[in-house]
């Protein structure tokens, strides 16, 4: 009887989270998680000593499917599902869908039919029910998601040399949730948090926020499509991104910090256990779909969103506008508006303004890199004041 009170709680809780807000892509919040102990010790057994060790990314992959972030997804894609995905960014009922969500390994005793238990540091984090083993096409997968099937671009280095040769399909059964040190609402939970019948804007950044990063979403609040009752969501990406990025602990605190200097009542703050593929153009409609999920109406598109450099020549791989554009010429078809992301700089006669404000206005204007900013940090320079808020630089030399 708990263990049905506990699934009908759940169930409650997920309807909740529907009333005055969004609807998921595909139309419905999956919630992935096992209730029952009964159940779970069943699943656990029908594995037959079966596991697989998750990988950051994996892990992160799992998690969003058990609480529902990639709806209406309920498990890893089958292949039709990851060939109709690669080949035409949509699944193969023609909804849409950025980038394939697969489960990899070098396991060649693993079988469709089979169940395996999927661990990570010492959890046990779900069972997958094993519908297909199969071979993807990673030279194609790599040009079509990725734009290029080069081993400079990460997103290609990351499938072709960290993720098995094969991938596997199938139905996951949720046991427990990655034990984090930045806690991870759930969609639901997220959507419970935000207040009903508004617009909730979207900000997804994978590194720390500095001055111009809050002006601009802050300012977002402002633009003509979105209603003046508007919130702001604050949504970093908290897993695995680049191998120069500052690491997921230490931006959590960042952003910590500042939420409680900031207290703004419009800005929301949740963290998401994703994984970045620095996919561009097709990373920005997964982002779109997953903030969806967690009931976001409009979502902030930057300048060359999700994009990566050429870790030998540093050349860019995509337009700076790439994935602007992409998410405009998809928004209507998903229902999430785009709100482009403004051109804040810093003057030294009326503080932050936009670009073409300090042109017209012939306003001086002040630069400072991240790759200066970064070297000022280690060598104990101040910072500004103008560039960066003194609690995040507090937290980066702690943990410089």
């Amino acid at each position: 009887r708990m263990a049905t009170t506990s699934v009908a709680a759940s169930a409650a809780a997920v309807d909740a989270s529907l009333e005055g807000k969004t609807q998921p892509h595909g139309g419905e919040l999956v919630n992935l998680m096992v209730a029952s102990e009964e159940e779970k010790a069943a699943l656990i057994a029908s594995c037959e000593g079966r596991t697989i060790e998750c990988s950051d990314r994996n892990a992160c992959d799992v998690e969003l499917l058990m609480v529902g972030g990639f709806s209406p997804l309920k498990g890893f894609m089958n292949e039709d599902e990851y060939t109709s995905v690669v080949e035409t960014m949509r699944m193969p009922s023609g909804l849409l869908f950025g980038l394939p969500v697969v489960m990899d390994t070098t396991d060649a005793s693993l079988k469709a039919g089979q169940n395996v238990l999927l661990t990570y540091n010492g959890q046990n984090l779900a069972v997958m029910e094993i519908e297909s083993v199969y071979k993807p096409n990673k030279p194609l997968e790599a040009k079509q998601c990725y734009g290029t099937s080069s081993l400079e671009h990460p997103g290609v280095q990351m499938i072709s040399m960290e993720r098995g040769g094969t991938y596997m399909g199938g139905k996951i059964h949720g046991l427990e949730l990655p034990t984090r040190v930045f806690p991870c609402k759930t969609p639901a939970e997220v959507r419970e948090m935000l207040p009903a019948n508004c617009d909730v804007v979207a900000f997804q950044c994978r590194n720390p926020v500095h001055k111009a990063h809050y002006e601009l979403f802050t300012r977002a609040l402002d633009a003509e499509n979105v209603s003046s009752d508007g919130v702001v969501l604050v949504h970093p990406t908290c897993g695995p991104t680049q191998d120069d990025d500052i690491p997921g602990v230490v931006r959590y605190r960042t952003y910590e910090v500042l939420k409680e200097e900031t207290a703004n009542p419009r800005v929301n703050w949740a963290y998401l256990p994703y994984s970045m593929h620095m996919a561009g153009p097709r990373e920005a409609i997964q982002h779109m779909i997953i903030r969806k999920n967690y009931g976001c109406t409009h979502f902030i598109i930057g300048r060359d969103m999700a994009g990566s450099k050429s870790c030998l020549d540093g050349e860019d791989f995509y337009g700076a506008y790439d994935a602007q554009d992409l998410a405009k010429e998809m928004s209507k078809e998903l229902g999430v508006d785009t709100v482009p992301s403004l051109n804040i700089v810093y003057t030294e006669e009326e503080g932050y303004v936009t670009a073409d404000v300090a042109s017209e206005k012939n306003l001086h204007i002040k630069k400072l890199s991240g790759t200066k900013f970064r070297q000022m940090l280690r060598a104990g320079e101040d910072i500004p004041e103008w560039f960066a808020f003194k609690s995040v630089v507090s937290v980066l030399r702690e943990n410089n």
